[in-house]
């Protein structure tokens, strides 16, 4: 899948200076200087050519709570057992029903854990750590998954040949 590749080839990359949450990311968004794990997410899906379009902002989420409930609305939250590679994840670390952090689900590594691709991370704070990271999570921590409807509407175009 395109957004994992785009992803992928994101790791590594730091905010600049450390602890500023200004990246190429918030500058693009328009709001540099902010948590931008959602900001990441939809970086990711225009560079891919999968727009996520307005939620909340133009270009897509800065907000993971505002993501939750706009896919919530427009019905684009799925199953583990239907989650896909490119599919975004939204997290809730202390199980209280918010939404902390999102990214890009890569795999499924197999008891009870995945792999995803997360902006704005670090393996001493979750959320707001700083880096784009390759991440071993478990399903326990998901608070959903999403399969966005512009996935399936751009390839739907595509005529069959």
């Amino acid at each position: 899948m395109k957004i994992t590749e785009i992803a992928l080839q994101e790791v590594g990359t730091k905010e600049s200076p450390s602890g500023s949450n200004k990246t190429k990311y918030g500058a693009w968004f328009g709001l540099n200087g902010v948590a931008w794990c959602g900001i990441f997410v939809s970086w990711c899906y225009n560079q891919a050519g999968f727009p996520l379009g307005n939620i909340g902002y133009t270009k897509g989420y800065a907000g993971c709570q505002t993501a939750l409930n706009h896919f919530k609305t427009s019905g684009e939250i799925v199953t583990k057992e239907n989650v896909k590679s490119g599919d975004i994840v939204l997290f809730d670390w202390n199980n209280d029903n918010n939404c902390d952090h999102t990214g890009i689900f890569n795999m499924d590594l197999g008891n009870g854990y995945f792999q995803s691709i997360e902006g704005n991370t670090s393996l001493a704070n979750q959320s707001n750590g700083g880096e784009v990271m390759i991440r071993k999570r478990s399903y326990a921590m998901v608070k959903a998954f999403v399969h966005p409807k512009t996935l399936d509407a751009i390839s739907s175009e595509i005529p069959n040949v």
